[in-house]
């Protein structure tokens, strides 16, 4: 597809989707119970070429890459966890430290605007190396022929980033409670069911802006 946005004169953004996310979680030295955590996002981005050789545009896809890095408080532990699921031949390969888990909720990924400039006029370089899992999504390794043109997106992202980790808590438990009463039956009248049914006054009524309230129940 190189040709085609070399000699395209505009493009426009059609939409952008999340491929994957590689997380890297790394404990700071200096700074105990913090983590670091290395995002790499990866989006398939659909666009449209206009001013090439033929007349109207032209569809192509390809591949963006977002890097991205936070500091994270996963807390500390110092135990190590065994586990009776892993084989004798595996128990080599337990007793490490518990350590937290890093996670990464992505939502739909907006499509702001896209442009095409000289190939690194911009300023802007690789970030890394495509994985060859996504590569083969558009049939292989991507061409290293020379590129007089690079399309450069610029796209909205919502994410929540956590560290998850396993903590022991205490929570009441009461015996098996086996009912003593039979269930009253109600009417099979469908009218007199719906009669006791609330009218929706908020399905015909949305909130304005500013209503919806913290989400703290006040």
């Amino acid at each position: 597809m190189q040709p085609l946005v070399d000699c395209a004169a505009n493009v426009r953004v059609r939409s952008v989707d999340v491929i994957s996310v590689y997380i890297d979680m790394q404990p700071i030295p200096f700074n105990r119970g913090y983590y670091s955590i290395d995002l790499t996002f990866f989006f398939d981005v659909s666009l449209d070429l206009y001013g090439g050789a033929t007349i109207g545009s032209e569809h192509v896809n390809g591949i963006s890459i977002f890097n991205k890095k936070v500091i994270l408080y996963g807390s500390e532990g110092n135990v190590k966890m065994f586990s009776s699921e892993s084989g004798r031949d595996e128990a080599d390969l337990q007793g490490n430290k518990v350590l937290p888990k890093a996670t990464v909720q992505v939502a739909q990924p907006v499509a702001l605007s896209a442009k095409i400039c000289d190939h690194c006029s911009c300023g802007y370089e690789p970030c890394c190396v495509i994985p060859e899992c996504i590569a083969n999504r558009y049939g292989g390794e991507f061409e290293t022929m020379p590129q007089k043109n690079t399309v450069y997106v610029t796209i909205g992202l919502f994410t929540i980033v956590q560290i998850v980790r396993n903590v022991q808590m205490l929570i009441p438990a009461f015996d098996f409670c086996i009912p003593d009463k039979e269930c009253v039956t109600s009417s099979d009248n469908p009218c007199e069911l719906f009669r006791k049914i609330d009218f929706p006054t908020d399905e015909f009524f949305p909130p304005k802006a500013g209503d919806g309230g913290c989400g703290c129940g006040k």
